[in-house]
């Protein structure tokens, strides 16, 4: 059982790191978006094998499928001109300040965790699915709700400057 565990950690982590890969290398906007929902998909696995099926329905059912929407919507909703600012080739210079800003933060995080490990207790203190959502409703009511509201008035707003901006043309 343990061996289909390391075989399910490889497979999801080819999965993130394929789609990661695909989210930042592609020149179109929707195949990027392919790759983000790809990426979505191996981290949800990731919550499988973490043995909370709750969190890798949630992370299926808002990023995969709520998120993941709104930025298609997003996508088709906006015009981008051919000839753009964004449609060149980056200078080099650009590539290599994106990989020591990917290669500091991680050499650094490694140090820490080779260097000065963490004591950490043996078995993760188990919650439930109604300890969880009473919590959230609970004592998190007013910042679960105040989320809600500023996705929903970041997406009107959205909504409203593009209408705007077809309105001019």
């Amino acid at each position: 059982m343990e061996v289909m565990a390391k075989v399910a950690f490889c497979v999801y982590t080819l999965v993130i790191l394929g789609g990661s890969i695909l989210a930042v290398s592609s020149s179109s906007l929707v195949r990027a978006l392919v790759g983000l929902i790809t990426t979505l998909v191996g981290v949800a696995g990731m919550y499988l094998l973490l043995a909370s099926p709750f969190m890798a329905f949630m992370q299926l059912l808002i990023y995969v499928g709520a998120v993941s929407v709104l930025i298609f919507f997003a996508v088709m909703l906006t015009r981008a001109e051919q000839g753009g600012d964004e449609g060149g080739k980056a200078p080099m210079k650009t590539y290599v300040y994106g990989l020591a800003a990917t290669i500091a933060p991680a050499g650094v995080l490694g140090w820490l965790v080779l260097t000065k490990p963490v004591e950490s207790i043996a078995v993760p203190v188990e919650v439930t699915i109604k300890q969880l959502g009473e919590g959230l409703l609970g004592s998190y009511f007013l910042p679960f709700e105040l989320i809600s509201v500023i996705l929903m008035v970041a997406m009107s707003g959205a909504v409203l400057l593009t209408w705007e901006k077809r309105g001019k043309k």
